[in-house]
């Protein structure tokens, strides 16, 4: 896999680490010159990424994964626990002096995604995913994520003595979701007391984004990324010979009125100016024969949001247009708007006051041109589960992974099977993490 040299401005901090202090050095930067140089880490950052790319596991499966990432943590002398939500593991560590106490969060999943990446190292594993096998590959980063947390662990590590505070590190499971009928992700591990015996006055986490370039990192202050709710309709009708549709209630013609009329929730219902919204069905379901109404049709989706009274209007909006087109036809319908309350998401919000302090760490680490504001995006995580539980504030920045003279507008996107990432940026992103970190422990 092609390494591309980073921009001449990150050089000097990421490969001579962080540990050259010259005049000009500020106080901020100077706080990681105890770390270890990533010189030194990056060949082994690089091949925790390989392993862990090679070999990816689905949601709630992760046990080969967690079994690497736990004696890893073990190493470099962690209080560990395992087997929260399923497979998730955290590891603690106190530092010598006294300081706050954070938390950084990395998500560990594959996607049911069949790699297409010309890699010596590319993903060949299988799983099975709503009963079908499929090729499994870490087409969203968790790889990346799980391999530049544990570079910024092993660097908190070598100076614990001189460490304030104390670090959480969070390995979660089933970001992407968990199988149907299971628990899973942030919401199971918060239920299962992933803060019970530590509570952090922060929390950090980072994603990779192949709408960047590999050397940039972005984070907003406020709603970054959307709130999502997922929906199940089902409607039922009554079946009928193909020939004879008017001795049936069509429950196809009835979702499809359904899909329809949902379309008018964000032109006409909802008030864009304030904030965007997405309703959108990923799932139409029904029949099985060209000349049978059958008696069911399902539709599923999502609506995403940034602001939480528009939330609800979309998703009660939906249940009535379900409800009402349904009654028209003579059908009923089975709506679980949401789904779930797993299923839902809040909006991943940055906290103002810490995202600026972030953002000051990320701009004498890297160059104030690298970081950039980062663009409202309706895609959405679990992350934010875990500064909610315990009213903490949290910060969420992307890494960009796009190489050099690629553009990022056309790149492969997370989730593709074609989805590449420039090694450069583990360099980035670890050490934007740790010195986001330190200077956070250090009440800067």
């Amino acid at each position: 896999m092609r390494s591309l040299p980073l921009p001449a401005r990150i050089l000097p901090l990421a490969l001579t680490g962080l540990l050259t202090s010259p005049a000009s050095v500020t106080a901020a930067e100077a706080t990681a010159e105890t770390a270890p140089r990533f010189e030194l880490l990056s060949p082994q950052i690089i091949a925790w990424r390989r392993d862990f790319h090679q070999h990816p596991e689905l949601s709630n499966r992760e046990q080969r994964t967690a079994g690497i990432i736990a004696v890893e943590l073990k190493k470099l002398g962690y209080a560990v626990q395992t087997g929260l939500a399923h497979t998730g593991v955290i590891g603690i560590l106190e530092g010598g002096r006294p300081g706050p106490k954070l938390a950084i969060r990395a998500d560990m999943d594959g996607l049911p995604v069949t790699e297409e990446v010309d890699l010596p190292f590319a993903s060949k594993a299988r799983g099975e995913y709503l009963g079908k096998d499929v090729g499994v590959m870490h087409a969203c980063g968790h790889d990346a994520h799980m391999a530049m947390t544990l570079g910024v662990a092993a660097a908190l590590a070598a100076q614990r003595d001189t460490l304030p505070g104390s670090v959480m590190f969070i390995f979660q499971p089933a970001e992407e979701g968990a199988p149907p009928g299971e628990e899973g992700g942030a919401p199971l591990m918060v239920k299962e007391g992933v803060f019970k015996d530590f509570k952090p006055d922060a929390i950090f986490g980072m994603h990779v984004v192949s709408t960047l370039p590999v050397g940039t990192v972005s984070l907003r202050e406020g709603g970054q990324m959307a709130s999502s709710d997922t929906f199940r309709i089902v409607v039922h009708g009554r079946q009928s010979h193909g020939a004879t549709p008017w001795a049936a209630i069509d429950p196809i013609v009835t979702a499809a009125e359904i899909v329809t009329a949902a379309q008018t929730i964000v032109s006409r219902k909802l008030d864009i100016n304030k904030e965007p919204a997405v309703v959108t069905f990923g799932i139409f379901d029904g029949g099985s024969r060209f000349n049978i109404v059958p008696d069911t049709a399902e539709l599923q989706g999502t609506v995403r949001a940034f602001d939480p009274a528009m939330r609800e209007q979309a998703l009660a909006s939906l249940r009535s247009i379900a409800e009402h087109i349904a009654a028209a036809h003579g059908a009923t319908v089975e709506a679980q708007i949401p789904l779930s309350k797993d299923s839902s998401n809040p909006v991943n919000y940055n906290d103002p006051a810490l995202t600026r302090r972030v953002r000051t760490s990320l701009q004498r680490t890297l160059g104030a041109a690298h970081v950039q504001e980062a663009r409202r995006w309706t895609a959405s995580e679990d992350f934010p589960h875990l500064g909610r539980a315990i009213d903490v504030p949290s910060v969420y920045f992307f890494v960009g992974v796009t190489p050099e003279g690629a553009d990022p507008a056309t790149a492969p996107s997370n989730h593709s099977p074609r989805f590449y990432l420039d090694e450069g940026a583990l360099r980035v992103g670890s050490t934007a993490m740790l010195q986001a970190a330190l200077n956070y422990l250090n009440g800067r």
